[in-house]
């Protein structure tokens, strides 16, 4: 029998980071030993509870269990329409404009599939969220990268963009409030933006899923006028109301664009548990304690990761956002993979090096602040006792 072979897609893809070394601290703690993590942003706080009380109810309802349509729930389209223009002051139509996802990590491949054909150019941020990266290469798109600098409020340096060779560009992926680096937009970063994509018809995508931690902006790249041309925007519950396991996000674009989304989710997926999009109706409806309340726990925790950059020789922008902090290493360290691997292997303690974002993170590494008071306090004091 001839050999069988995987996919030529495959060959400039790997496994997930977090898949690979998560696998090895769970063999570390299986082994005796009690890694701390502080590595995935996997919100540790739970839903409200009214959301939890919706979801239990229809759940027990006998015709809860069948499938869905694939536009999801009217009333949860409605849900993410009124939620974007009570916080985003952005307007959307939600028969044609918005469209439910199983996840805005799903997003990116359906987008993707939409719009690219094998060599098509895709812009996509350095650093930035390694699943841009791997879409675009199972696709068999043609990648250009361009830099993020901290000196420039890990913005896109336009001039830089311009000079490129912009020809077989067809989509950009922007992600603010940015991870890894918690960089913040503005207004004008957006207007650029979309003056960007309109003279070059290139599709700027923006993954928004982190606008409401330890922020006070909410910002979405579709409340400039006409964005919505050439634009399109992910948002997702995970983090702004602790669902990451319900797998709830959304796509907001143009009737047409979104049209062409559906078409290739539709062949995907068989919609959502039903109980959890209700649920996820009553969530979207929080008021502004609720987000108060979740930024309270975070405030503490930034604090105390604070702490752990500062005993690791780290510095960091105290303006960014976002359930992470990001700090840049000593310039007496090697890398970022060293202080990682060295904290893991003597402390027990897992950090994100940031070389997984790409070259431009190199000399920086990533704490998640989704981890309870007293854990992070302990990762604390187990790295002071290395450094000692």
């Amino acid at each position: 029998m001839n050999e069988i072979k995987p996919a030529d897609r495959l060959k400039n893809v790997s496994e997930y980071y977090f898949s690979k070394k998560l696998k090895e601290v769970a063999e570390m703690n299986a082994a005796g030993n009690d890694v701390i993590s502080l590595g995935i942003g996997s919100p540790d706080l739970p839903p409200s509870d009214e959301t939890i009380r919706i979801l239990a109810e229809d759940a027990s309802r006998p015709d809860a269990h069948g499938y869905q349509p694939f536009g999801g729930l009217p009333e949860l389209r409605k849900g993410f329409a009124d939620w974007y223009a009570h916080w985003f002051g952005v307007t959307l139509n939600p028969d044609t404009e918005i469209q439910p996802l199983i996840g805005s990590k799903e997003g990116v491949m359906h987008i993707s599939m939409a719009f690219l054909n094998p060599g098509d150019g895709v812009l996509v941020p350095n650093p930035g969220y390694p699943t841009y990266t791997a879409v675009s290469n199972l696709l068999q798109a043609e990648i250009h990268e361009y830099g993020l600098d901290e000196n420039n409020g890990w913005h896109p340096d336009f001039e830089t963009l311009e000079a490129m060779d912009l020809s077989n560009v067809k989509l950009m992926w922007v992600n603010y409030p940015n991870m890894p680096t918690g960089g913040r937009a503005s207004m004008e970063l957006f207007k650029k933006l979309v003056d960007f994509g309109k003279r070059h018809s290139i599709i700027i995508c923006n993954d928004n899923p982190y606008s409401f931690i330890l922020s006070n902006e909410h910002l979405s790249i579709l409340s400039v006028p006409g964005a919505k041309d050439i634009c399109i925007e992910l948002n997702s519950m995970s983090k702004s109301h602790n669902m990451p396991g319900w797998r709830i996000g959304m796509v907001a674009t143009n009737p047409t664009f979104l049209q062409w989304i559906v078409k290739v989710k539709s062949n995907v997926d068989s919609g959502q548990f039903r109980p959890m999009l209700k649920a996820a109706v009553n969530a979207l409806k929080a008021g502004p304690e609720w987000y108060e309340s979740i930024n309270k726990v975070y405030q503490k925790r930034r604090i105390l990761a604070e702490d752990i950059l500062r005993e690791l020789g780290c510095t960091w922008d105290s303006k960014q956002s976002g359930m992470f902090l990001w700090g840049r290493i000593p310039d007496s360290c090697s890398g970022a993979a060293e202080m990682a691997d060295n904290v893991l292997y003597k402390a027990k303690v897992f950090i994100t090096p940031g070389f997984i974002f790409g070259s431009k993170g190199e000399r920086y590494i990533r704490v998640s602040l989704c981890c309870k008071e007293e854990n992070l306090s302990e990762a604390l004091s187990r790295i002071k006792k290395l450094n000692n």
